[in-house]
Order: C-alpha cells, then sequence, then structure tokens
C-alpha cells in the first residue's frame, strides 16, 4: 500500500476517533448548554441505560424533561431518584411538587408529609393541601348530618377521604354511596381500590367481580383487567354476590357452579340502539363526560365524548386542548400534535399558553427531518499540517416502529499544506475533496448503531495525484459506545471506549476497527470552564493486515469547554505509537504526535 493511502487511512482513522470522543453523557451536557432539550434527553437516556445509578445524570435528565414541559416524565425521574436515595430533601420537594401538578395528590400528601418536620417549604405544601381536605371532609360530614341518603355528599366525601389517605373513611362512604345508587357500577372499581390498599384482599376480589359481571361493558372491561387470569372460585362469587344480591349475572354464575336451576334470562335488548339514547345529546353533557373520563384515565371514553361534543361545538378551543392530551396519552402523537396546533389558537390566554407548550413540546418527535451540521478543525505535528473535516447531515424519521432512518449528507474533507515531497514522490496528506452520500442508519439502541451509505466524491483541488473530479465512494458499519463514571457536568472519575467496524471501498474493499479508548478525571466546573484531564489507550487494525492500518497509541491529553461557548469541544493529546506491522514500512516502527482540535456541532 502506498504512502498516499496510509496517509489518508491515518487522517480517516484520526478523524473516526475523535468524532466519536463523546461518550452520551458528554453529548447530552453539550446538547444541555445548547438549549438542544430533545437531545440532551435523548443521551442522558442513552447514558443512564448504560449506567443506571448514575443519580446525577437522572436529576439532570429530570430538570431538562421539565424545562420542555413533560411534568409526568421529569416526576417519574425524580421518583426514581429517591427510590435510591430517600435522603435526598430537595429532590423529595421536586418530586411531590410534580405529583401535584400532575394530579397525583395521595403522593404528593404522603412526601410532603415526610419531610414537614425538618423542611418548612415541606410543611408549608403540606397544609395547603391537607387543609381544603380537611374542611371538605368538614363540610361534607355536616351534610350528611343533615341528610344522611344525600349520593353526591357520601361520594365526595369518599373521595376526600382517600386523597388524606384516610382510607376507612373512604372505604365506609364508597360503599354507602354504592349501596345508595347500584347502577353506578364505577363505584365497585374504586371500592376494590381501597379494599385492596387496606390489604382487604378477599373483599376487593369481590368488588371487581361484581363490577365484571354487571351491564356496563366500560366498567366490565376495566374490571377484569384486574382480577387474576384465572375463573373465579364459587366462594369468591358468592362473596361478590353478597355485596350485590341484585346482580342477575351473579345469581346465574353461582346457581351454575352449585348445580342449582337458572334464574330467568332477562329479555334480549335491541342490537343497535338509537345514538341519542347511547351518548348525552347537549355538547356540554359530552364535554364534562369526556373531561371527567380523561382526569380517570378512561381514554377510550374520553375520545368518544370529546369528539361528539367537538362536532357539536366545532370552535370550543378548550375541547379541541382535551382532544390533544388524549391523543398524547394514547401515544398518538401525529394527531396530538394536530389538535394542540388547533388549540393555540384560542382566543383564552391560558389554554392557547397550554397547548402551544404541548405543541412545542410535541414538534420535535413529529418532524420528518432533522439536519445536525459539525466541523472539527484539526492540527498534527506529525504531519506539520492543519486537517479540516465537517458534515452536513439530514436524517428522514419514519414511523416509530420502523428502527432505520434514511439520511443525505454533504462531507467536506481537506487541509492546508496539500501535497508533500516524499521519497516516493509527492503525495496528498487529504482528500481534499467534497463527498455526497445518502445512506441508511439504525435508531441507536444501548449504543449500537448500524449504518450504509454510498456516495460520490468530488475534489476541490484536481492536481496529478489526484485528477480525477468524481469517485465512487461506499462504506457502512458498525457502532458502539459506552461511558461510565462523572462525565462533563459533574467531577469525578470517568472511562469511555468507542468501538467502530467501518467498511471502506474506496481502500481496495478493505475493513478496520478502531478502538478508542480513555480514561480520567473531569475537574469541578467553575462559571466559564470545565475541564478533563485523560490517558488515551487506542487501536487500529485492518482485515488486509497492512502496516499503516495496524497500530496502537497511547498518551496522555485534555478535553474542556467554556461555558460560554457550549457548542465547542477543546482537545489536546500527546500521543506515542507503535506500529504492528513493519512488512513494507518505510518509516520507524514508532512514533510521536501532538493533535490539538476543536469540535463543533448544532442540530436544528
Amino acid at each position: 500500500m502506498d504512502r498516499r493511502r496510509f496517509r489518508l487511512f491515518l487522517l480517516l482513522a484520526t478523524a473516526a476517533a475523535l468524532l466519536n470522543a463523546q461518550s452520551p453523557a458528554d453529548t447530552a451536557y453539550e446538547a444541555l448548554r445548547a438549549k438542544d432539550y430533545e437531545r440532551a434527553i435523548a443521551n442522558f437516556q442513552t447514558a443512564l441505560h448504560q449506567s443506571p445509578s448514575k443519580l446525577a445524570w437522572r436529576k439532570d435528565l429530570a430538570y431538562t424533561l421539565l424545562k420542555t414541559g413533560d411534568t409526568e416524565a421529569a416526576r417519574d425521574q425524580f421518583a426514581a431518584v429517591m427510590q435510591a436515595d430517600p435522603s435526598d430533601t430537595q429532590v423529595a420537594l421536586e418530586y411531590a411538587f410534580l405529583c401535584y401538578e400532575t394530579k397525583k395528590p395521595v403522593e404528593a400528601r404522603r412526601t410532603f408529609d415526610r419531610f414537614r418536620a425538618s423542611s418548612t417549604t415541606a410543611a408549608e405544601a403540606f397544609e395547603n393541601i391537607d387543609r381544603p381536605l380537611r374542611e371538605g371532609i368538614a363540610r361534607w360530614t355536616e351534610a350528611l348530618a343533615q341528610d344522611p341518603i344525600n349520593f353526591s355528599a357520601h361520594e365526595e366525601l369518599a373521595r376526600l377521604a382517600e386523597q388524606r389517605d384516610d382510607l376507612p373513611l373512604a372505604a365506609e362512604h364508597f360503599e354507602r354511596a354504592w349501596r345508595l345508587r347500584q347502577d353506578r357500577r364505577d363505584l365497585l372499581l374504586d371500592l376494590a381500590r381501597i379494599w385492596k390498599q387496606q390489604s382487604r384482599d378477599e373483599d376487593a376480589t369481590a368488588a371487581l367481580i361484581a363490577a365484571w359481571r354487571g351491564a356496563s361493558p366500560r366498567v366490565s372491561d376495566q374490571a377484569r383487567e384486574l382480577l387474576p387470569a384465572r375463573y373465579p372460585y364459587l366462594s369468591e362469587f358468592q362473596r361478590a354476590l353478597a355485596l350485590d344480591p341484585a346482580n342477575l349475572n351473579l345469581q346465574r354464575d353461582v346457581a351454575y357452579q352449585r348445580g342449582d336451576p337458572l334464574p330467568p334470562q332477562p329479555a334480549p335488548q335491541p342490537a343497535l340502539t338509537p345514538r341519542d339514547q347511547l351518548v348525552p345529546s347537549p355538547a356540554g353533557d359530552s364535554k364534562a363526560l369526556g373531561e371527567k373520563s380523561l382526569d380517570k384515565g378512561y381514554l377510550s371514553d374520553a375520545l368518544k365524548y370529546l369528539l361528539i361534543a367537538h362536532e357539536a361545538d366545532p370552535v370550543d378551543f378548550e375541547v379541541m386542548l382535551k382532544l390533544g392530551w388524549t391523543y398524547n396519552q394514547l401515544h398518538d402523537d401525529p394527531t396530538a400534535y394536530h389538535w394542540f396546533d388547533l388549540a393555540r389558537r384560542s382566543p383564552d390566554p391560558a389554554t392557547a399558553a397550554e397547548a402551544t407548550r404541548a405543541y412545542r413540546n410535541l414538534r420535535p418527535s413529529v418532524e420528518r427531518f432533522r439536519t445536525t451540521v459539525w466541523a472539527f478543525p484539526l492540527y498534527s505535528s506529525r504531519w506539520q499540517d492543519t486537517f479540516g473535516y465537517a458534515q452536513i447531515k439530514t436524517e428522514l424519521r419514519l414511523n416509530t416502529w420502523i428502527p432505520l432512518r434514511p439520511y443525505a449528507s454533504v462531507r467536506f474533507v481537506g487541509d492546508t499544506r496539500g501535497a508533500v515531497n516524499t521519497a516516493f514522490g509527492p503525495q496528498l496528506l487529504s482528500e481534499r475533496s467534497v463527498v455526497f452520500a445518502a445512506g441508511l442508519t439504525t435508531i441507536p439502541w444501548q449504543g449500537l448503531t448500524g449504518w450504509f451509505e454510498a456516495g460520490e466524491s468530488f475534489a476541490y483541488s484536481v492536481t496529478p495525484q489526484a485528477p480525477r473530479r468524481g469517485l465512487p465512494d461506499y462504506r457502512g458499519g458498525l457502532s458502539y459506545s459506552k461511558g461510565i463514571g462523572n462525565t462533563f457536568g459533574s467531577r469525578g472519575l470517568f472511562a469511555e471506549s468507542n468501538n467502530d467496524g467501518v467498511f471502506v471501498s474506496r481502500f481496495n474493499n478493505d475493513s478496520f476497527l478502531y478502538s478508542q479508548n480513555r480514561a480520567g478525571y473531569t475537574l469541578r466546573s467553575t462559571e466559564a470552564f470545565q475541564a478533563q484531564l485523560l490517558w488515551n489507550a487506542n487501536l487500529t487494525a485492518d482485515a488486509q493486515r497492512q502496516y499503516w492500518a495496524n497500530f496502537a497509541e497511547t498518551g496522555p491529553g485534555t478535553r474542556f469547554k467554556f461555558q460560554k461557548l457550549p457548542a465547542f469541544l477543546f482537545s489536546g493529546n500527546l500521543l506515542r505509537g507503535i506500529y504492528l506491522t513493519n512488512v513494507g514500512n518505510p518509516r520507524r516502527p514508532n512514533y510521536n504526535e501532538v493533535r490539538l482540535g476543536v469540535w463543533y456541532s448544532f442540530t436544528r
């Protein structure tokens, strides 16, 4: 292999090594400083998949999710941190406030209660939640003293008691409400939930069986999902019948299992029921039912009622907003994005603001195209030259279930020195070309990515060493990255490894393996600057066992960032290398090199 190819390979190998120099956590913090929150979240998630115990990363992921308005996901991340470190008061308070904001007042109250003795903030928040519950319970208790058969008073008192963790009071009034209104079979689900928390498992099962064997399809389906997979025993049917003695289906179930004569079958219902008998006709009733179903998590019902409400009143922007949230929870983000887009035009400022936030948060996930731009100038003392690498790459996002993304790219490779005189004649130190390519890449999975592209390289400076302006370029491979420890944003030890297997047609259809490894210490961050001290250990090999493609190198280095330039990563390395095979090597078997580089990137 001539020296020109050797140099080109070294330059490509160096570029590949430095392009993969960042761990997912590094990239996450870089994106965070650039306010590219979507990229930061994706890389935090990758880093945590590799190192789930890194609580600092998980907290930063939670705060990043808050910046995007994804309060539920942020709440869940804070919950994971709190579970691993129950003594972290600040995380617990963040979790509690988010629970309250995301309509989980019971969890919020419990958490504030745990910390109110040691935290004034927790004590005040607990009182703000508990006081209206106490007052509401007292008010409804007084109402029941005046009217003991007031159904609404029993139901509201039960719900307030549940939110205040007074389970005996909640169970008592859910049951009394059920006795008054046995057409409200959803109350059996509420009753089963409370009894389950009280460890009254047999009673909870009885309530679920009674709900399952009732006449309401929605409640029946929900109850069946909560029951064991096995068929209930006779004793369980009997307990359910004691709770719901008028349930004809339960009577038949018990009689069948005991061998008794079956009770009379009710008259068959018509196969089709007029629509105005199935759902309320007024738009206001449908809207109220839709909102209530959404609050309780009955998403199919919420969607049905809200669509009816929208049909009755097409300019109700609040209904449009609720439809957006319903589709979002049903994981249909493109449709949710459409409804949020409509709702953000609401004349009501609050509705418009909420819809706009949701619209912007969903926009990156539904955009078809995403463009990444990066540039990497590099100085090498070994070659006494400055090299430049850059790329613009646009990906097309397909359906979420397709793990492939097609892309198109324009890549630049060049240097300032051009050709140098050697014993073999003038040789170029870089491709000095622009490469147009199209390819496919997989969605990263646990740090692993596959890709393939086909392109054409055009020399921007035609020389006797590079007389052709066009040259086919085909390449592909696998990339795997893993990092542990403290990267940028937190102080401490770290280690990372970036490994690539690449096939390149331009080098006689050769295949290469690059392994770039570094370990070191991340220094304390200041308001202006943060740095890492590290040690490099790199290995390169190829299938054809050519001397210029088989070498190892090691040595110290540093990487650093300026807080006001979050998109830039500066690096410097002092390396000592050795060729692993010297057949055909015109140089000495060892080399020294100083490499200085600046990495810059952004995504739109």
